[in-house]
């Protein structure tokens, strides 16, 4: 009598056609059964070819036919009859669509359309001269409007592609450090204290590496645009004029031009603190958020929501954004007028528009002469106060309410459009 392969060896069982076995991590020897015993076995995620089981799903039965359990197979059919009787968009595609709809708005709220914001934020920063520390939104948003109306809607919009390109420098960096070095590019779940001083390190290490960029993209917002060289400027004015400064070449620079060394320390603090303070406050955030959805809830499962499934990580991020934003606000005073001294750059008056000629606005150079961070804090602390770190905290104010109030508003519409597609 010809023997018959078994079905399971050595902790391993073999599952779906047996000339391409699969193996699942079930450590259970079983005998040769017939084939109409062999039970479904699941395993882990991201193995190719293999069957896994998801929130809600149940165990097929030998005797039912592929994707009658209501898993990926039985969902294809039924969006396949969906889609061909007319009838609403399926839940998967509705859910990719709200998730891609409003992670588009949060990065246009967060890119594009708040950046005069951190225009009027830095130039606020820089501007030892000013007499008005804007602290709040409403003096902030006046002043905004009256170098509008003077320059044009583009003063309020410069520098905003050399922003991208420091967030590409940095998101490169770090990918390219990460793979090259044991350093954890994601914190896991279980973390150890090594793994997160690892972590840390690469978001220093980071940072020194885009500074030089840094540097440029601010002297690119701040700059005022009334001495702008319109046939000079360009896109990649940020990667060049970033790459002078770190090798001390290009367009001479004042003596008082600080080098990138005393520059490390507080633009690494900066980051450091930075992404820590926004990370802790938004894994809180999602937390509290989970535990109140569970205590309402009970145990019962709720119908899925796709605004529920994408929204609570966004506002999280936005309140951790913001909480590091304020918390880091002072050092990031110090750090833009160190970057900024020596660079011979003119921004526009803080404290309004002056009547000159042709109602043009009013401009001040930036002549700073601090001797490093240390002494930058003393002299912003005894010539300008306490209040002086803070300078601009309106704009910043008015930048994440107009980013909260877009995300509220794009949740809102999208809920409405899910509605009305479930309805249909």
């Amino acid at each position: 009598m010809a023997s018959r392969r078994p079905d399971s060896f050595d902790g391993l069982t073999y599952r779906g056609n047996r000339d391409e076995p699969h193996y699942s991590a079930a450590y259970s020897l079983r005998s040769a059964e017939p084939q109409q015993h062999l039970h479904w076995v699941t395993t882990p995620p991201d193995i190719p070819g293999s069957r896994n089981l998801h929130t809600g799903e149940r165990t097929p039965l030998y005797d039912e036919p592929p994707g009658a359990s209501g898993g990926p197979a039985g969902e294809r059919d039924w969006n396949a009859a969906a889609a061909q009787a007319g009838g609403p968009p399926p839940p998967e595609q509705l859910n990719r669509l709200t998730g891609f709809g409003i992670g588009f708005v949060s990065l246009f709220a967060e890119n594009v359309l708040t950046h005069p914001c951190v225009v009027f934020r830095r130039q606020c920063q820089v501007n030892y001269h000013a007499r008005c520390d804007h602290l709040t939104p409403f003096s902030a948003l006046a002043v905004m409007y009256a170098i509008s109306k003077a320059q044009g809607p583009r003063a309020l919009w410069k520098g905003m592609g050399s922003t991208f390109i420091v967030h590409g420098v940095t998101l490169g960096a770090e990918g390219i450090i990460s793979e090259f070095t044991p350093l954890p590019r994601e914190i896991p779940h279980r973390w150890s204290a090594k793994q997160l001083a690892g972590h840390f390190l690469l978001k220093g290490l980071t940072a020194v590496v885009a500074l030089p960029f840094y540097c440029s993209s601010l002297i690119e917002t701040v700059q005022s645009e009334i001495v702008r060289d319109e046939s000079s400027s360009g896109l990649l004015d940020c990667v060049r004029e970033g790459l002078a400064r770190l090798l001390g070449m290009g367009a001479p620079h004042s003596r008082r031009l600080l080098p990138l060394s005393c520059l490390l320390l507080p633009a690494v603090c900066h980051a450091v603190l930075r992404y820590a303070a926004a990370t802790a406050v938004q894994r809180a955030a999602l937390w509290l958020h989970r535990r109140a959805k569970q205590r309402r809830q009970g145990s019962a499962d709720p119908p899925a929501d796709p605004l529920e499934t994408h929204f609570p990580e966004l506002a999280a991020a936005w309140l951790g954004s913001l909480v590091a934003d304020a918390l880091t606000f002072p050092l990031e005073t110090a750090l833009h007028r160190l970057s900024l001294q020596g660079t011979r750059t003119i921004i526009d008056a803080t404290d309004g528009v002056a009547a000159g000629n042709g109602g043009s606005p009013l401009v001040l150079p930036v002549n700073t002469q601090y001797d490093g961070a240390a002494d930058c804090f003393h002299s912003i602390r005894r010539k300008e106060g306490w209040a002086a770190f803070y300078r601009g905290f309106g704009a910043l104010v008015a930048q994440f309410a107009l980013h909260g109030a877009l995300l509220a508003a794009a949740r809102t519409l999208l809920r409405l459009l899910l509605l009305e597609a479930k309805a249909g």
